[in-house]
């Protein structure tokens, strides 16, 4: 028995926007996400793929199905997404005090007249039914960690479409401050509703995804405007906890998207530290130690200490090797594989083609934890997999090496599989199945796969039983490549 902490929690990870609908009485139309992928131009010019998210799982209406099947899995903690676009579908009044053109943002005013006056914009029916939602999960004795942004934003604060056909006089998202300041109103106004349901906050999911890979084309391929979301995702994150900490006493977190970065040689150590610090480093230095780099490097304390624990999401590793002016990331490895292939260095690849790199997980968790003594959850982590071929090992794997990591010293308290089921995928929809849970789309039917079973010996007995050791053991590669036979 590879055991973990009496503490130590299993539960899993769900968004929003990629769960809640799926009937009429579910859909969500006012966010930038749901108008980027019914638009036209981009299913014509395949950015997106035509599949919608009102075809999805609909968790809006047949929550309680699924927490049954999270309650008969034994898991004791969820991280659960609130959609902004819902509570407050239309525009807000600017603050008084907002000056457009001011480019630090040090501290948005909350109190209780402020709060009292944005209730009246408010979604009282969705602020309800959430509130039914989490009440479900608390009833069942399931630790709710409540995520406030990942990534969809109410339209009336990003117009992607605009922005894509190069107009930057609309509504610009995370290019605005105006984005930062509401972001923390909002984060205020949910701490308000909802802190007597809430165990942990989450601000940000993801944002180096955000501003790292926009899903809009011309920002992704634009480095000043990604410098310029940047530096807002740093504010906002920064201003959201001051904002939930002048309501709660709960403790305050942020995910990230993490990669393990590996060399290519012996030759390439100076690359894994420098794609470390501009990948991850950088950010968590601005939100812990005050830390900006500008023309120079600057201290601001409003920034400082912003950060209770980390949320690690982790999926591949990506190798790197050295060149004259940074690094490059070498193909064939990590997210760059071939969909149920088998890499070069023989470990086997999911359906979207991401390599399954256990041991990266143990090197994401013990350097956060070497770098900054706080403590963490892993938040996300998963794979593509409909036919269930590779994700038992990938589990069992994964929690193995987060039980290393533990044993190491690292202060990592619960694990959080992506996800309980099949959800929409952004841009590339339905066709990639990360469930543990089997979705019938048309039915909204929900099956178990094998892995679900697997998580439940583990959840069950807060550990990997000698029954499911041989899993960690041989990546089962020869499913790969019968599968890519077929």
């Amino acid at each position: 028995m590879i055991g973990f902490p009496n503490n130590f929690k299993f539960g899993w990870s769900q968004s929003g926007f990629q769960f809640e609908m799926g009937s009429s009485n579910s859909e969500d139309p006012n966010t930038d996400w749901y108008v980027w992928v019914h638009d036209k131009e981009n299913i014509m010019s395949r950015i997106v793929s035509g599949d919608f998210p009102e075809d999805g799982a609909n968790y809006w209406e047949n929550y309680r199905i699924f927490h049954d099947n999270a309650e008969r899995m034994h898991l004791k903690i969820a991280r659960l997404g609130i959609e902004w676009s819902r509570i407050f579908p239309k525009p807000l009044p600017k603050p008084k005090d907002f000056k457009e053109n001011e480019e630090d943002i040090t501290e948005v005013e909350i109190n209780e007249n402020i709060l009292r006056e944005i209730d009246h914009y408010a979604n009282k029916d969705a602020i309800t039914h959430y509130r039914e939602i989490f009440k479900d999960i608390k009833n069942r004795e399931i630790h709710l960690i409540l995520n406030l942004y990942h990534w969809p934003l109410p339209l009336w604060l990003h117009d992607p479409i605009r922005i894509r056909n190069g107009d930057l006089t609309g509504p610009m998202g995370w290019l605005s401050t105006r984005t930062v300041y509401e972001f923390a109103r909002f984060s205020a106004y949910v701490a308000w509703k909802f802190d007597d349901l809430v165990d942990l906050y989450v601000t940000i999911n993801e944002p180096n995804v955000v501003w790292g890979n926009s899903f809009i084309p011309s920002i992704k391929a634009n480095l000043e405007l990604r410098k310029k979301a940047f530096y807002n995702l740093v504010q906002a994150h920064a201003r959201a906890y001051d904002a939930i900490k002048n309501i709660s006493k709960k403790s305050v977190g942020i995910v990230y998207a993490n990669t393990s970065f590996q060399p290519a040689s012996e030759n390439d150590i100076e690359a894994v530290e420098i794609a470390e610090y501009e990948n991850r480093w950088m950010y968590f230095d601005a939100i812990i130690r005050g830390e900006i780099k500008k023309q120079e490097k600057i201290i601001r304390e409003d920034l400082k200490n912003k950060v209770d624990w980390i949320g690690v999401n982790y999926y591949t590793r990506t190798v790197v090797k050295k060149i004259e002016d940074g690094y490059t990331r070498v193909n064939g490895y990590g997210h760059s594989c071939g969909p149920n292939s088998v890499s070069p260095s023989g470990f086997p690849c999911s359906d979207n083609g991401w390599e399954v790199a256990p041991e990266g997980l143990y090197d994401v968790l013990v350097k956060y934890w070497n770098r900054y003594h706080i403590h963490m959850y892993v938040t996300e982590n998963g794979i593509a997999d409909d036919m269930d071929y590779l994700r038992p090992y990938s589990l069992v794997s994964h929690i193995y090496q987060t039980n290393r990591a533990i044993n190491e010293g690292a202060d990592v308290r619960g694990y959080m599989h992506w996800s309980i089921s099949d959800n929409y995928e952004w841009g590339v929809g339905f066709s990639m199945k990360f469930g543990l849970l089997k979705v019938d789309f048309p039915t909204k039917k929900l099956y178990w796969r094998p892995s679900a079973f697997v998580y439940r010996e583990i959840a069950k007995n807060n550990g990997i039983t000698d029954e499911l050791e041989f899993l960690n053991r041989i990546p089962p590669v020869q499913l790969c490549r019968c599968k890519k036979e077929l």
